[in-house]
């Protein structure tokens, strides 16, 4: 059957339309131009009634009846005298036109003299790095033309540069990073320190726009974020940078800020995350963000090498397995977790070769956060112990697909005494603290987009999530509620994200106990027999290349779960 045509008016109705609103744009503008004067006028009169209304107001009440015999007398006067109405209409419509004008302040053609000269220093200051002796046509030259160079330009109140767009050469070597980074390290001196710049550069149209980048905030305190699980709140980042928001309480108001989002599971590119700063950045700060966000859905491990108490709100929480500070605990809670992480791995392989979905317990997922673990290296090299971190391997290796996430934080002086593994498995990086460019270069992969300040607020850094983009991060105020340094409000929001607390299982280890007292077993009621759980390390270990049974498979051991 042959399709007939659509109607005129269906088939080309968007033109007309468009043509429709064209003309009327156009009526209404030459309407307006015509009008103008009316309009002025109009406005000029409303003025005069306003201001004709408050001073009637401010006149106080016992001086009325004069101010108003006034008034009626000169009425009398203009009436009485020969054109005088006519004059008096001709005068209140010039008052009128003179009140209605627009008073809006007319823009300035072009910088002021300080501000002119602020430019043409900076024209001076690019000109060994922009001009070539071959050039004939230079476009930077000593007493060159600074317009040309410069089409845009901004300044703030304080009078120095706000945003720039500089025009450069073809032939400079904008591809290469040592001449980038030469070009903005003489920007941010020139254009005034402790202020962080964004640079971004067009190749293709050879320009370079410089801006300048507003303060984080860095009041926002802990709280409830809307995510999914498997999502993590590491901070607050540039609404430019981002393209979701969350609406967060700040104070007594709501608003939306940019977050940075890391994402953890069986589908993250980026399961494990290192935090790298100088002492009092907040990476403590940081991972305590992390835990409580970690503890609405899954278990938290906790190893605190500053020895400083920072986690000790979490002893005894639910689904806080431990809080250890010593050698002994820290080796028995990651020698769990690797066993942990073998068990769940042979669980989910058996699962998924039945054809059966994975096991609940496998599914939940285990966090294991480690604070300044190198300290625990240098103690067990002393005491000729085995090295802690060599127990990450394999959570690290492993630990994706066995819902185990390990998020190692340490001093930035400290990175050379982590071990290999931490440095190849943590894709997810985050520097927070004062640090140069050669710092953030080599623990993200790649340089900022923005200039590194000497002076930053505790919890402000960059993180970059695999091979995604170097973001300005915010931690959000997270600090411990038992320090009495910390503000009522941060402790009273901090202390409302804890879990209740639960009583310890049965040989759970008590933070501060040394493991080798003798504590008195408790008594186990009449009808419930005791169970002793069996150590990881008594059961046989397979040789070499030999495939592990099941029998020879290590049970879960309850030391460090929740149920007896």
């Amino acid at each position: 059957m042959a399709r007939r045509p659509l109607p005129r008016i269906l088939s080309n109705g968007s033109a007309q339309l468009a043509r429709s609103r064209e003309l009327a744009r156009t009526a209404a503008d030459s309407a307006t131009d015509v009008l103008h004067p009316l309009i002025t006028i109009a406005r000029g009169l409303r003025r005069l009634a306003a201001a004709g209304r408050r001073r009637w107001t401010e006149t106080p009440k016992e001086r009325r009846g004069a101010l108003l015999f006034l008034a009626a007398s000169v009425v009398l006067v203009v009436a009485l005298v020969p054109y005088g109405p006519l004059l008096a209409a001709i005068t209140l419509m010039a008052a009128a036109a003179w009140q209605g004008r627009d008073r809006s302040p007319s823009a300035s053609d072009g910088p002021d003299e300080s501000q002119t000269q602020r430019l043409k220093s900076l024209y001076e200051a690019l000109v060994p790095y922009f001009s070539a002796a071959e050039d004939p046509e230079p476009l930077y030259s000593h007493g060159g033309a600074w317009d040309k160079a410069f089409p845009t330009y901004a300044f703030d109140g304080g009078g120095r540069i706000s945003q720039l767009v500089i025009r450069y050469p073809a032939y400079f070597t904008d591809g290469e990073p040592e001449a980038r980074a030469r070009i903005e390290h003489l920007l941010a001196a020139k254009s005034g320190r402790g202020r962080e710049y964004h640079f971004t550069w067009d190749e293709e149209g050879n320009q370079l726009t410089v801006g300048v980048l507003l303060p984080l905030p860095v009041d926002i305190a802990a709280q409830r974020f809307v995510t999914t699980p498997g999502e993590t709140v590491l901070g607050f980042t540039d609404p430019t940078r981002v393209q979701r928001t969350l609406p967060l309480t700040h104070g007594e108001r709501q608003r939306d800020v940019p977050p940075v989002i890391w994402r953890t599971g069986l589908r993250s590119t980026e399961p494990h995350l290192l935090a790298l700063g100088q002492p009092g950045s907040g990476t403590s700060t940081l991972l305590r963000s992390i835990a409580l966000q970690a503890l609405l859905h899954g278990d938290v491990v906790i190893i605190d090498g500053g020895g400083t108490g920072e986690y000790a709100c979490l002893t005894g929480r639910d689904g806080v397995l431990a809080v250890e500070a010593g050698l002994a605990g820290v080796t028995a809670s990651l020698e769990w977790a690797a066993t942990e992480t073998e068990r769940r791995l042979i669980a989910a392989n058996r699962a998924h070769q039945a054809g059966d979905p994975p096991p609940d317990d496998t599914k939940r997922p285990l966090w294991i956060l480690l604070d300044r673990p190198t300290a625990f290296t240098h103690l067990a090299a002393t005491e000729g112990r085995k090295d802690p971190q060599s127990l990450l391997q394999v959570p690290l290796r492993h630990g994706r697909p066995a819902n185990v996430t390990v998020v190692v934080a340490d001093q930035l002086d400290s990175m050379d005494a982590l071990i290999d593994p931490v440095r190849q498995h943590t894709r997810a990086r985050v520097v927070l603290g004062p640090a140069t460019a050669e710092q953030l270069e080599s623990v993200l992969g790649a340089p900022p987009h923005t200039t590194p300040i000497d002076e930053l607020p505790p919890g402000r850094g960059y993180a970059r999530l695999g091979s995604g983009p170097v973001h300005r991060l915010q931690v959000p105020a997270t600090p411990n509620p038992y320090d009495d340094a910390t503000p009522d409000a941060l402790c009273e929001a901090v202390l409302s994200l804890l879990p209740p607390r639960t009583a310890p299982a049965d040989g759970e280890t008590i933070p501060g106990q040394d493991p080798s007292e003798d504590v008195p077993e408790p008594v186990p009621a009449a009808q419930e027999p005791e169970l002793e759980p069996v150590p990881a390390a008594q059961e046989p270990e397979p040789e070499h290349g030999a495939p592990k049974t099941p029998e020879a498979t290590p049970a879960a051991v309850p030391v460090l779960t929740k149920e007896t």
